[in-house]
C-alpha cells in the first residue's frame, strides 16, 4: 500500500515536470518522462491487482484456515 502510494506521488510529481517540459518544447525529454509515467502507472495496477485485489480473494481462505 505504501508503495502504490509512492508511485503515485512520484507519477504526480513527473506529471507536473511534464507539463513543465511541453511548456518549455522539450519534446525528447517529454516523450521520455511520458513513457516513465505510463511505466509507473503499470506498476501500481499489477501491485493492486496482485496484492490488493488478489487479496480480498485470498483472505475468506486464511480466515477459514485459522478458524480450525
Amino acid at each position: 500500500m505504501e508503495l502504490i502510494r509512492a508511485l503515485r506521488d512520484a507519477i504526480d510529481e513527473m506529471t507536473r515536470r511534464l507539463t513543465w517540459l511541453e511548456s518549455r518544447n522539450a519534446q525528447l525529454e517529454a516523450a521520455a518522462l511520458r513513457q516513465d509515467i505510463n511505466e509507473a502507472q503499470t506498476h501500481i495496477n499489477r501491485l493492486q491487482r496482485r496484492y490488493l485485489i488478489g487479496d480480498r480473494h485470498a483472505r475468506p481462505g486464511r480466515l477459514a484456515k485459522q478458524a480450525r
